[in-house]
């Protein structure tokens, strides 16, 4: 797997990005001091808002900016609002980061969490499906035929990385593998949570999401296990719309990288979900992600 990811990253040429809208001072009246950031709301809503205010008084007090966190309703709603320049900096998937870097011209993937250059999905089930739990062995192929259910239909965890396993494993789509049309549960809590109550026999979900909310007590390992580990691949990030520096000043978004890097506070890299610490990221990182969507026809 990692040998095909880093052939794909040495061979994908990008497509053309549609017109970047500008954000500029005069286009954003007053609104134009407030540094706006969003992320895909791929766990609880309201826990993201508490998560993110926090980080949101760090960069204010650290930039000297006002900064602010904008809450959105989907994966696409957030590719959008950076897009159009309603928000300056997100924290995307893999998938939804590189369809936003197609779209705005200049736009960079700053940071990202030290565990998401090595990024892993888990499937799991629950044991009315006749599953066993399983690890990071061969692909469990007794999978066919059970209903499952992915996360955002633009997740890399919830999605692009499962169903390119699924293609590689068992040669075939996930449609015809499972025996009906894709289901998408919207996000990795309410993937666990499916699976857990019966609604589905299976799905697949970003590993730390799986983790945190089996230590806090939400995931029943005898109602929701993992059936089977995925192997490595890039993922989240934190990027930066190029009007950063337009509105800001020269040398904001570097400011910005640095601030993020920096932090040190457990409180502050908790509230990012990134407790073991952020490191710089670029967009080159991400090209092989670029290469599988492409060949899933999902950069739409």
């Amino acid at each position: 797997m990692r040998s095909l990811l880093r052939a794909l990253g040495t061979s994908v040429v990008l497509v053309a990005a549609p017109l970047f809208v500008s954000c500029s001072a005069e286009s954003h009246g007053t609104e134009a001091a407030v540094l706006k950031f969003t992320a895909i709301p791929d766990q609880n809503a309201t826990e993201l808002k508490q998560r993110f205010d926090t980080v949101a008084a760090h960069l204010t007090e650290e930039l000297g900016i006002q900064v602010e966190f904008v809450p959105v309703a989907d994966y696409t709603a957030s590719v959008e609002a950076f897009t159009n320049g309603q928000v300056h900096l997100a924290w995307f998937g893999g998938l939804t980061g590189v369809r936003a870097r197609l779209a705005v011209d200049g736009a960079r993937a700053i940071a990202q969490g030290t565990i998401d250059p090595r990024y892993k999905s888990y499937f799991i089930a629950n044991p009315d499906s006749g599953l066993e739990p399983g690890g990071s062995g061969p692909f469990p192929m007794e999978l066919a035929g059970k209903s499952f259910t992915f996360g955002s239909d633009s997740s890399t965890s919830g999605r692009l990385m499962p169903e390119f396993f699924i293609r590689e494993a068992t040669k075939q789509s996930p449609e015809d593998f499972f025996g009906s049309p894709n289901r998408y549960s919207g996000s990795h809590d309410k993937t666990w949570e499916a699976v857990q109550n019966g609604s589905v026999d299976a799905g697949a979900l970003s590993y730390t999401t799986y983790d945190k909310r089996l230590a806090e007590g939400a995931i029943d390992p005898a109602r929701c296990f993992i059936v089977w580990q995925t192997p490595d691949y890039p993922d989240y990030s934190w990027n930066a719309h190029p009007a950063i520096d337009e509105i800001f000043g020269a040398g904001t978004i570097d400011r910005l990288q640095a601030v993020l890097v920096s932090i040190d506070d457990p409180e502050l890299l908790s509230a990012l979900d990134r407790p073991e610490g952020l490191t710089t990221a670029r967009n080159e990182d991400f090209a092989p992600l670029v290469g599988l969507a492409e060949q899933l026809e999902l950069l739409r």
